[in-house]
């Protein structure tokens, strides 16, 4: 989906139903974190935007201290209700770039599709300020893709997209050209041993299942209500003509740097 600057206060707006549709990651990328960056109790993690938690749970089982910087009240009530057995969790609701953190204190800085929405010129120059030395910082994102094995759907829905919200053509799908790009941004601030990895996986949902996902999405939710009626209308009676199933792509990247 676009990403569309000033809109990340919508989520917050949908915390319950954003923790229980968006998805987790795969544990594959899990096992490459914490080999590029091992932790244990005697470490200190940022998470940059934690959102619903998805991201947050296999770092707190390394017996980490993890804070939470979260700019939604509603999804940082949310996290401390959802890891309250976890005494080495906390959260502080504030936007990154205000948060008032020690430099050189932090072993892992990581942000789970949330950091596109921090400016890169304040975001990387914070991190790198925040990280100890030889201390790692992690991005990574899921990026959705149209149903490819069955076109005809995805044309389907198109129709409905180009009716109720012109100009929303599905983007590309994700790319290692991409993921590269991405990497290479950290180097321009002064990180090294910079590089990443990609994983693919399937999802799928009913069309009413699906309407809900589309649900979180800031550009879906931020249109007007008949439209926006309209529109989750035809893409479900869509999905629901082509046999009531929708397959979803993705794509998950990860990006590593480690601070000198």
């Amino acid at each position: 989906m676009p990403i569309i600057k000033g809109l990340e206060w919508t989520f917050d707006t949908v915390a319950q139903q954003y923790e229980k549709l968006r998805p987790e990651y795969v544990p594959a990328l899990y096992e490459d974190l914490f080999n590029y960056k091992p932790l244990d109790e005697t470490c200190r993690a940022l998470e940059v935007g934690i959102g619903g938690g998805q991201a947050s749970l296999p770092i707190l089982k390394t017996g980490c201290q993890l804070t939470a910087v979260e700019y939604g009240e509603n999804f940082s009530n949310l996290c401390r209700y959802k890891f309250r057995e976890y005494p080495n969790f906390s959260v502080v609701t504030s936007k990154f770039e205000d948060f008032a953190g020690e430099s050189n204190s932090y072993d892992l800085i990581y942000s789970a599709s949330a950091f596109h929405w921090v400016p890169e010129e304040l975001g990387y120059p914070k991190v790198f300020d925040l990280l100890k030395s030889g201390g790692v910082f992690a991005r990574f994102a899921n990026h959705p893709y149209e149903d490819k094995g069955r076109p005809e759907l995805s044309q389907a829905i198109q129709k409905v997209y180009d009716m109720y919200k012109p100009g929303s053509a599905e983007p590309a799908e994700y790319s290692e050209q991409s993921a590269k790009e991405r990497a290479d941004i950290a180097q321009k601030y002064g990180f090294v041993d910079i590089c990443y990895k990609l994983y693919q996986r399937t999802r799928s949902f009913t069309a009413k299942e699906y309407i809900a996902l589309l649900g979180t999405y800031s550009d879906h939710m931020t249109l007007e209500d008949e439209p926006k009626k309209a529109l989750f209308s035809g893409i479900e009676d869509a999905i629901n003509q082509y046999g009531g199933k929708i397959t979803i792509y993705d794509t998950i990247d990860i990006e590593f740097a480690r601070k000198p």
